[in-house]
């Protein structure tokens, strides 16, 4: 679900209430009751009784047939994976009416880095022993661990937590964020950044809101000029002791395993899922909605563009056994090689 220490919630509302509000009186009649009380905005996985998901295509339909969410807004092709009970809102392209919902319910005026007003967070807490370099910004409700050393002129938005014996270097931003201990972020470092989501793609480009986290565990450390994306929902999350080189893009809604290992200029495209002590070498990239299992070295330049299990040892673009390609270039040559002697 959205956390309300990064976008305010303007509900709870009635069901019915809030699509007459974005204009889909339409709607309303369809309902098998339009009075529920919507108390959030949630993935279909996490959402509860009060929340309101989406089931917008055929990938989302296993989750909808384990959902409690009272309400979702769905594709009418998905309509008999809905477990019973559940309010159903049936239009084609239902991800646009959830980007207006979610625009509605979570005001853009409430997702700037150092949100304006939000004094019902209070002032920030200071365990002892923490260090601010100069011109450093710290917002509304803003917890730092004792021993955390940050850098001048980096900024950190409202609601942030940040663990015991972290080092946050000069001219970083974080945003949407809760760190652990031992965290290491390098000179540059964005996290909490808005994902790269988009509507009605090549025509007007509409953006999804991205109202959901970075969630980064101990002894993590990102490379100079890194960038992690927020979720667009739940949270993009990197494990216990994964480290980050230089530039590199991490993108909404992946999640990372523990002791990961991710070289420069790297990109993650949204919702990549890495294993346990996955090895990425530099520039590495993957097409997102992907997983790469634990263990598997993926070597540099590679393009990953499906599921692999654990221990796979890749090359090449698109991606493919390291065996497979050696033995591809090998013929390739050899061909080469004969037309020329021909």
């Amino acid at each position: 679900m959205v956390d309300t220490r990064f976008h305010r919630f303007v509900g709870p509302i009635a069901l019915g209430a809030l699509l007459a509000q974005v204009g889909r009186n339409d709607l309303v009649g369809s309902l098998s009751n339009p009075d529920h009380l919507i108390t959030g905005v949630s993935e279909l996985a996490l959402a509860g009784p009060g929340d309101l998901a989406l089931a917008a295509q055929p990938s989302y339909v296993e989750e909808l047939r384990r959902t409690a969410a009272g309400a979702v807004l769905i594709a009418p092709a998905l309509r008999d994976a809905a477990p019973a009970g559940t309010i159903l809102v049936a239009l084609d392209k239902p991800h646009n009416l959830f980007a207006d919902i979610l625009d509605t319910l979570y005001p853009s005026s409430t997702r700037a880095i150092i949100a304006a007003g939000r004094d019902d967070l209070g002032a920030p807490i200071f365990e002892r022993d923490v260090t601010l370099g100069a011109n450093v910004v710290v917002g509304p409700g803003v917890e730092i661990g004792r021993g955390t050393v940050i850098g001048a002129n980096t900024v950190i938005g409202a609601g942030v937590t940040i663990g015991r014996n972290c080092i946050i270097a000069a001219n970083c931003t974080i945003d949407c964020a809760h760190l652990g201990n031992d965290v290491v972020l390098h000179s540059g470092v964005r996290v909490g950044t808005e994902g790269f989501g988009w509507l009605d793609l090549g025509r007007s480009n509409r953006k999804i809101p991205q109202l959901g986290r970075v969630i980064i565990q101990d002894r993590v450390e990102i490379g100079a000029n890194s960038t992690i994306d927020r979720g667009a929902l739940g949270d993009t999350v990197i494990g216990d002791g994964t480290k980050v080189d230089n530039l590199v893009q991490i993108g909404h809604n992946c999640r990372i395993g523990r002791n990961c290992l991710i070289a420069a200029m790297s990109g993650l495209s949204g919702s990549t899922i890495l294993g346990d002590g996955v090895l990425l070498g530099g520039g590495v990239g993957t097409s997102g909605h992907l997983t790469i299992g634990a263990g598997t070295v993926v070597h540099g330049r590679a393009a990953v563009t499906k599921d692999w299990p654990a221990g796979s040892k890749l090359a090449g673009a698109p991606a493919q056994d390291i065996r497979d390609f050696w033995r591809e270039l090998a013929t390739t040559r050899k061909l080469s090689k004969g037309e020329k002697q021909g």
